[in-house]
């Protein structure tokens, strides 16, 4: 099975900066598209950005200009830059993996891992 294990979340202030990790393994992260996703307490886990085995990159309306996506496939990870960020960024981030961005929208039957809670506040 896949394993998803993400760090470098935690407390930042408004207007802070952070990086978020996923490493994969038993997974072909160099061919699969990749996507990063969040869920704040008692709301729908939404896709926040995704990157494909080519490396074209998609972004939410509420994080574009903001985030950035990127991968390395030789140590199996995948990045998400957080820049300028704000309270309602605030929520736990997972990553995930596809066939391809499309299937990156697509929520049921995907195994999750734990996530790293990423707050912004003062």
């Amino acid at each position: 099975q896949v394993q998803l294990v993400e760090s470098g979340g935690g407390l930042v202030q408004p207007g802070g900066s952070l990086r978020v990790s996923c490493v994969v393994s038993g997974s072909a992260c160099r061919i699969n598209a990749m996507g990063w996703y969040r869920q704040a307490p008692g709301k729908q886990r939404e896709l926040v950005a995704s990157i494909t085995a080519g490396g074209s990159t998609n972004y939410a309306d509420f994080v574009k200009g903001r985030f950035t996506i990127s991968r390395d496939n030789a140590k199996n990870t995948v990045y998400l830059q957080m820049n300028s960020l704000k309270p309602e960024d605030t929520a736990v981030y997972y990553c995930n993996t596809g066939r391809s961005a499309q299937a990156l929208g697509i929520m049921s039957g995907r195994y999750w891992g734990q996530g790293t809670q990423v707050t912004v506040s003062s």
